[in-house]
């Protein structure tokens, strides 16, 4: 009896123990099992060599999410159309975290709408290597639409789409069988036949120069140059030289001074003020009103002048005559003072008569 309860507490014991080891387990992976995902899918024209299931998903560097399932795009799509005109491209399917990325952000590469826009503006997915393990993963990132084209599909993808751009290691392969292509194109032994060529030819043209010939040529236009240079008569230059160096500084001391000169400071800022006087004075209302009364008096003056020039010189000669007429007057009012009062000239004197 005793043994049967035992074996009762024992499995009462075990059952415990997986009951909780499992509510403990539910615990603690609840946050990756109610966690939302979405599933990206993306094609690839070139080999993945290096990408598994289970590799991670980056974008520009975060992880946010890992590679579910590698296949070929004529197993899912294309099934109407015979084997021979299916396309042959690399199909990778990724689960993505939206909250690693901004699943309530505006620019959320998770929603449909908005992932157009953004592949657009050039976002893709390639293959990255990862060190020299021989690993690789799948890395979003913005690229230049322009040299990175979508690849053409004639399908509506299944889940959310972001297209493939050309992998670095590939586009580094490309660049080097695209050298050796040219190195092979090369006449290497035509362009080695160029150079040795050149180079007897310059052999012989370099054996066939007069060393010697050139060596006395060399020699007597190095003795011209002394010649000339003896000839220079440099204390002369070297006298004309101190003079005229000590001509720029008594120069130099003179524009010191009319530098110094404070009125040529002050310069600056008279010429400153007279143009902000100005400035107001041509500022002032009044101005344009004078200017405009101005104008509207020479106009008159011109009108009446135009109109009345004969009447005008009438008046300017009996002005002159009037002025002859007082000039006489005067004279006569001078020489004979009694005549305004008598209206006559006085009689002439007995001694004085005929």
């Amino acid at each position: 009896m005793s043994a049967q309860a035992n074996f009762f507490k024992i499995g009462l014991f075990v059952i415990g123990g997986t009951v909780a080891l499992v509510l403990l387990l539910l615990i603690l992976g609840s946050g990756q099992l109610f966690q939302s995902k979405i599933t990206m899918e993306t094609y690839l024209n070139e080999s993945v060599q290096g990408l598994e299931v289970g590799s991670k998903v980056r974008y520009r560097g975060v992880v946010v999410g890992e590679v579910r399932r590698i296949g070929f795009t004529y197993n899912t799509y294309e099934q109407d159309q015979p084997m021979a005109a299916r396309l042959r491209y690399v199909m990778v399917e990724a689960t993505i975290l939206p909250r690693l990325i901004g699943g309530r952000a505006g620019g959320d590469i998770t929603r449909l709408e908005t992932a157009r826009v953004e592949i657009d503006r050039g976002l893709r997915v390639r293959l990255a290597p990862q060190g020299i393990t021989g690993t690789s993963y799948l890395e979003i990132d913005y690229v230049d639409p322009k040299a990175n084209p979508v690849l053409p599909i004639t399908w509506t993808p299944n889940n959310l789409y972001i297209p493939s751009a050309q992998s670095t290691v590939t586009a580094f392969i490309g660049a080097a069988s695209d050298i050796m292509a040219r190195l092979q194109k090369l006449d290497l032994e035509g362009l080695l036949a160029n150079v040795n060529k050149l180079l007897v030819t310059t052999n012989t043209r370099i054996d066939a120069l007069d060393t010697a010939k050139l060596t006395q040529s060399a020699t007597r236009l190095m003795d011209k140059v002394d010649r000339k240079l003896d000839q220079l008569a440099l204390d002369k230059i070297s006298s004309d030289t101190v003079a005229l160096l000590a001509e720029l500084r008594t120069t130099n001391q003179r524009l010191g001074v009319v530098l110094d000169d404070p009125a040529l400071k002050r310069l600056p800022s008279d010429a400153d003020a007279a143009l902000v006087q100005l400035k107001k004075t041509l500022d002032d209302p009044n101005l344009a009103k004078s200017i405009a009364h101005l104008q509207s008096t020479l106009t008159h003056l011109d009108r009446l002048t135009g109109s009345g020039e004969a009447d005008l010189k009438k008046a300017f000669d009996n002005l002159r005559q009037l002025t002859e007429n007082l000039r006489d007057l005067s004279e006569n009012a001078k020489r004979y003072p009694s005549q305004l009062l008598l209206g006559a000239p006085p009689p002439p004197a007995k001694g004085l008569q005929p």
